[in-house]
């Protein structure tokens, strides 16, 4: 579902906008909503962000006179309504980046944390540009994957702003440095300030992964049956030995097999029967996991974000928050067996 641009309607604050610039308008919004999610972690802020560029290049047209591309005052407008969305605010992450792992025992879980404690998932649909050059939905995808956005959110805001229009965009020091009002001194310092954060985290290659090919459509394919089965050796053979264990929005995250077998059959025994749902999220392939509900049927569990490695699983995110994300995926809160 896409959200259509809201405009004021009173003629005297601005005549109505037109039908052909509102469709141009309206072509950019699945790439400035991926600039948004990876500025700001959040696909549901992403898309309040993208409003609210909308209206103010709608609020703003007597002012743009073609001197610069439309694509680029849009990317300009976002970049400054996402600033000012993260001023004062703390850093979204993964339990992961929270603190060391735990083990399995549900008196660990402790409370769920606020939903802006976490990096959340976000459809492709929404991110995604439908068609277009393919190397461009490839860039995409890869830079929306979980791992390389809860990198981002590592860095200060502005750092983040001009690592993303530089080594993702692939914008010039110069254009960055007019985007943010700047020089290209301040670019290219930012630039390396954020290069050497992400290094010192070793996070420089969070965003990298390896394409879908047919033998990880064979291991997810594995993974699914080892779950739904729930068949914990052979569940394990598909994990890296230091593989993680996410679940939002407990802080409590685990990383040994010992601990993740010991928790599927211990505080999370509930998910043996599930069902896995494929689901396009975060560039890749991840899964609707809905388990066995007491009264009959399934109801929605989590949006489960698997990262690969090689022929390897290298972590599941399972993002519990069902109210909110399976509306969002366009998704039922219950199936019937």
């Amino acid at each position: 579902m896409t959200t259509q641009l809201a405009t004021p309607t009173d003629p005297q604050v601005h005549p109505p906008l037109d039908a052909d610039l509102e469709q141009q308008l309206e072509t950019h919004r699945a790439e400035l909503t991926a600039h948004a999610y990876r500025m700001l972690g959040s696909a549901f802020e992403a898309e309040d962000a993208v409003q609210e560029t909308m209206v103010r290049a709608w609020r703003a047209l007597d002012r743009f006179e073609g001197r610069a591309a439309l694509r680029s005052w849009l990317y300009r407008i976002a970049t400054n309504v996402c600033l000012d969305m993260l001023s004062g605010r703390k850093k979204r992450a993964r339990p992961m980046d929270m603190g060391p792992a735990g083990v399995a025992d549900a008196s660990l879980l402790g409370d769920w944390l606020p939903e802006v404690t976490w990096v959340e998932p976000i459809p492709d649909d929404r991110a995604v540009p439908d068609g277009g050059d393919p190397a461009e939905v490839a860039v995409a995808r890869e830079s929306i994957r979980l791992a390389f956005v809860a990198a981002l959110q590592h860095l200060a805001p502005r750092q983040r702003a001009v690592l993303i229009l530089r080594e993702v965009l692939r914008w010039q020091a110069s254009e960055v440095a007019e985007l943010l009002d700047t020089t290209v001194a301040s670019v290219n310092s930012a630039l390396q300030r954020a290069r050497a954060t992400l290094a010192q985290a070793n996070l420089s290659e969070a965003g990298a992964s390896e394409p879908m090919d047919e033998e990880h459509q064979a291991l997810l394919a594995r993974y699914v049956d080892a779950f739904e089965r729930y068949d914990m050796d052979a569940l394990t053979a598909l994990l890296r030995e230091d593989a993680h264990w996410n679940m939002p929005p407990y802080a409590l995250w685990l990383q040994t097999h010992r601990d993740i077998v010991g928790w599927c059959l211990g505080p999370g025994i509930g998910c043996q029967g599930s069902r896995l749902v494929p689901v396009r999220v975060n560039g890749g392939l991840g899964y609707a996991q809905y388990k066995p509900a007491p009264d009959g049927g399934l109801e929605a569990w989590s949006i489960q974000v698997v990262e690969l490695s090689g022929n390897r699983i290298a972590g599941i995110t399972f993002f519990l928050d069902t109210q909110r994300l399976f509306p969002l995926f366009g998704l039922p809160l219950r199936l019937e067996q």
